[in-house]
């Protein structure tokens, strides 16, 4: 629980990080709050549903090599597909305490529209990770992480 408490915690600091952003970083076509608002998807608190997953250890462990690279290459590929359909706003690994490897919070309506996606992942699909399932309530803001990150994590010269 301490956990899940601490993870909430940082999902609302990532996703209160755009409020401080300068009018000039804000992003761009969003006339006014309401606006941005409907665009993420809010409620009248400026929150929204939510699942969130977490990928566990499975019970297949694919074995080192060219077909475990595979695996995660696709991975990697269906993370970067489901970001680009705003489905998935927030992926990432953590330390594997206790079996726990990976997260996703996907922006769908029920936990099975989130288990239909997260079928399409090689590393489920193949029994590496296994996902375990939440509602989350919580900042539409988050709608905003992925378009924030591809700006961070842009080259620089």
């Amino acid at each position: 629980m301490r956990t899940f408490v601490a993870l909430q915690t940082l999902l609302l600091s990532i996703a209160l990080g755009p409020t401080a952003w300068a009018a000039a970083d804000a992003p761009p076509a969003i006339a006014d709050d309401a606006e941005l608002a409907r665009a993420l998807g809010a409620d009248e608190r400026g929150m929204r549903g939510y699942v969130f997953v977490v990928l566990k250890t499975g019970p297949t462990r694919v074995p080192d090599g060219a077909e475990r690279d595979a695996m995660f290459k696709g991975h990697f590929a269906n993370i970067e597909r489901l970001a680009a359909e705003k489905k998935l706003v927030l992926a990432g690994p953590f330390d594997g305490v206790d079996g726990w490897r990976g997260m996703f919070v996907f922006a769908v309506a029920s936990i099975d529209d989130a288990k239909a996606l997260v079928e399409t992942d090689p590393v489920v699909a193949r029994g590496e990770m296994v996902a375990e399932y939440h509602r989350y309530y919580g900042s539409a803001a988050l709608m905003l992480v992925n378009d924030t990150h591809r700006r961070l994590g842009a080259k620089r010269p």
